[in-house]
């Protein structure tokens, strides 16, 4: 189904940002959103020629131009705070129409105050970084874990699990899915649909905990292993360190405060109409202050690397001893059985020197390390 129902309009301009990326791919990215070519141009030219107003089935009243006044101002201000209820001076004075001078956000927040405007929520004042640690291209890292679990308001209908997924270097949301459960399948099923949507990205962090991170004594998980056999390295957050996912943290914390703590939901299909509404506006309109004021959409670009169809066969070295991994977690080396993990049953693994370590040798899967075997401890 071309474009989704009930955000036909968003989902147009996400399509359109991300095909006016440099080096875009639009074939790729007319399969992802699951429109024709004809479809696609057709929207961009309208884009061109219209910008955003453009991209919409029902006609509009044309934009008016009149002149400046501190009239027009205090209503377009008041207009925005209105919608936008949780945004301050400064991202309110980026949405403010092309026809009015842009004032420094200190009128603005004058004029919040005169007529008794409060920004909701607004947080405790602090002290911005000083050094802020990105990757330099969109899908180098992917953040991705679970915001904290919340009842429903109908109590047969459980609880929701928000999935989410951020781009590092652009804080463009990927994902943000509700879920009934925390389970390794839920995870799989929306990163598969992130995937078809956005491509591969080069590695992907989470935490150490379950359904991603093992807990057990070594080995991957299930999950662990089906993104490494998609080429993507996996990386976690170091324990009781949650500033590593810092991005993703502070995602959640704007989640919160912007829908979760002014809503109730009464069903998992509830919570992921919400949250596909907010998501949009969060990538496509609000100003982000790490990036220069602008949304996430303006740093984000599709990955060039798609999801395949399938598997690809596992290849490892002319050299290499390649074992089978048992249903226990187990591989026979050397007259002896080794633990390599559970979540690699009925996989090849390769056994080859350790190049970084002398007196070891390194047990491999696909680009992976997984373990280390001492040569002294073997016959």
């Amino acid at each position: 189904m071309p474009w989704k129902e009930s955000t036909t309009m968003s989902s147009r301009l996400e399509f359109v940002m991300l095909a006016r990326a440099p080096k875009a791919n639009i074939a790729a990215l007319c399969r992802a959103f699951q429109v024709s070519r004809k479809t696609a141009y057709k929207w961009l030219e309208r884009y061109e020629a219209l910008g955003a107003e453009g991209l919409s089935d029902q006609s509009r009243k044309p934009r008016s131009s009149p002149a400046s006044s501190s009239d027009e101002l205090e209503l377009q201000v008041l207009a925005l705070h209105l919608e936008y209820p949780y945004w301050g001076a400064r991202k309110l004075r980026e949405l403010l129409p092309d026809y009015l001078p842009r004032p420094h956000h200190s009128t603005v927040d004058s004029i919040l105050k005169r007529h008794s405007c409060k920004v909701l929520g607004a947080p405790v004042k602090q002290e911005l970084a000083s050094t802020r640690f990105e990757h330099d291209q969109p899908n180098s890292l992917w953040q991705m874990d679970f915001k904290g679990h919340f009842a429903l308001t109908t109590e047969a209908a459980g609880r929701c699990h928000p999935l989410t997924v951020l781009d590092d270097h652009s804080r463009f949301s990927l994902c943000l899915t509700a879920f009934a459960n925390e389970r390794s399948s839920s995870v799989q099923a929306g990163l598969q649909a992130t995937f078809e949507r956005y491509g591969l990205p080069d590695r992907i962090t989470c935490d150490n905990g379950p359904p991603w991170g093992s807990t057990g004594l070594k080995g991957l998980t299930k999950l662990e292993v089906w993104l490494i056999r998609l080429g993507i390295r996996v990386s976690h957050s170091r324990p009781y360190h949650p500033q590593t996912q810092g991005k993703d943290e502070r995602f959640h914390r704007t989640l919160q405060l912007e829908l979760l703590d002014r809503r109730g939901f009464g069903s998992i299909e509830q919570c992921q109409h919400a949250f596909d509404e907010w998501r949009e506006r969060y990538n496509m309109v609000r100003p982000h202050h790490a990036l220069d004021m602008q949304p996430p959409i303006t740093r984000y670009q599709r990955s060039g690397r798609e999801l395949p169809n399938a598997l690809q066969p596992i290849e490892y070295l002319s050299s290499d001893a390649v074992r089978k991994v048992d249903l226990k977690g187990y591989i026979g080396y050397a007259n002896r059985r080794h633990y390599i993990g559970e979540g690699l049953q009925g996989q090849a693994v390769a056994i080859r020197p350790d190049p970084e370590t002398d007196g070891f040798l390194e047990v491999r899967f696909c680009h992976h390390k997984v373990t280390q075997l001492d040569l002294k401890s073997l016959p």
